[in-house]
């Protein structure tokens, strides 16, 4: 779910009676300061960020709050989790409500450079798609013709279904809801015949429904979705610390760093990389700012990139999804971190 004009974000976020925007090259100092990590999430995704029973924030992007909060701060349990729609979300980083915004949004070119916001790296990468009921027998997007569509209003997902559909020559009738949560309920009810969003969230909405296998996901896939966390522009440091701390954990993938073996290889490991990744040299630290174990906080806090894809949407969780386009690049993957040297 994303938004696609500025003003929209703005104009709704000027009714939230939002704190004011940090200054230039505050955040890193105020997370310290503070002690706490104020982290934009969904409002309930399963598999990125949503309460489980006793109200702890579990997925992807929960625990990518804590990686970054471990690594600043020392302790991955220091983070406020902010729930935001995705009309919320940008108003409430560009006022300072949150210092991160981890929350699947897709990094696209307008939103790096029209919106006082800096898009960091690609922690996922997706596509948009569509989800059937399984009893309507579509294997084809071509076959929607005529469809009733649940879509997410002022998002890349209803441009890239109206776009789609009008080079194809087919019609639909869009149902606008902001929530995710509503479009899966209307489909259910069979108040539209399909969702059109990115396949994660296609995925992660099935995993709750009623009946989850009555529902296909079609295999085609439409558009360009890398998800990546946001930080303000005024802020260099601040990018730089949530950057490679995301790249901290596909680097610790790429070296067979794990939570598991992190502790160990600390201390006996001979291998520069992982010498510098896990603070035994302290360079890494130091560039940042930070502790020299920052990297080695995270790791220890919610494993390298693998460990978090497989436990969170991985195929044997109910989101059920294979690696793909995010395995390691030496897998033929897209998943490749800048060398940390």
């Amino acid at each position: 779910m994303k938004i696609t004009h500025w003003a929209a974000a703005l104009a709704v976020g000027l009714g939230l009676g939002l704190a004011g925007p940090a200054q230039a090259g505050a955040t890193l100092d105020g997370v310290k300061s503070r002690g706490v990590l104020a982290c934009g999430v969904n409002v309930g995704v399963a598999g990125f960020s949503l309460p489980d029973s006793q109200g702890v924030w579990r997925g992807m992007d929960a625990d990518l709050c804590r990686a970054v909060a471990a690594a600043v701060l020392g302790d991955p349990n220091k983070v406020r989790f902010v729930p935001l729609t995705a009309v919320q979300r940008f108003t409430a980083l560009q006022s300072g409500e949150i210092d991160v915004l981890i929350r699947q949004t897709t990094l696209s070119m307008t939103r790096d450079t029209t919106l006082g916001l800096r898009l960091t790296i690609a922690n996922l990468y997706d596509g948009h798609g569509f989800m059937v009921r399984r009893d309507a027998n579509i294997t084809n997007p071509r076959e929607m013709d005529g469809m009733t569509i649940c879509l997410s209003p002022g998002t890349t997902n209803e441009l890239v279904t109206t776009d789609w559909f009008r080079a194809n020559n087919l019609r639909f009738t869009p149902v606008l809801q902001e929530r995710m949560q509503d479009n899966a309920a209307s489909l259910q009810a069979g108040r539209c015949d399909a969702i059109g969003t990115d396949a994660t969230q296609l995925a992660a909405l099935r995993s709750q429904f009623t009946n989850p296998n009555d529902y296909v996901i079609l295999p085609e896939r439409f558009s360009k979705e890398p998800y990546g966390p946001v930080v303000r522009r005024d802020d260099q440091e601040w990018f730089d610390v949530i950057r490679w701390t995301i790249s901290a954990l596909i680097n610790a993938e790429e070296l067979g760093v794990t939570s598991q073996n992190a502790e160990e290889l600390r201390r006996t490991s001979t291998n520069p990389e992982i010498r510098r990744l896990l603070g035994a040299d302290p360079l890494l630290g130091n560039a940042l700012k930070l502790d020299t174990a920052w990297a080695y906080n995270a790791i220890r806090a919610v494993g390298n990139y693998g460990e978090l894809f497989d436990r969170t949407i991985g195929p044997s969780t109910p989101i059920g999804l294979e690696r793909g386009l995010n395995r390691l690049w030496t897998n033929g993957g897209l998943m490749y971190s800048w060398p940390m040297r």
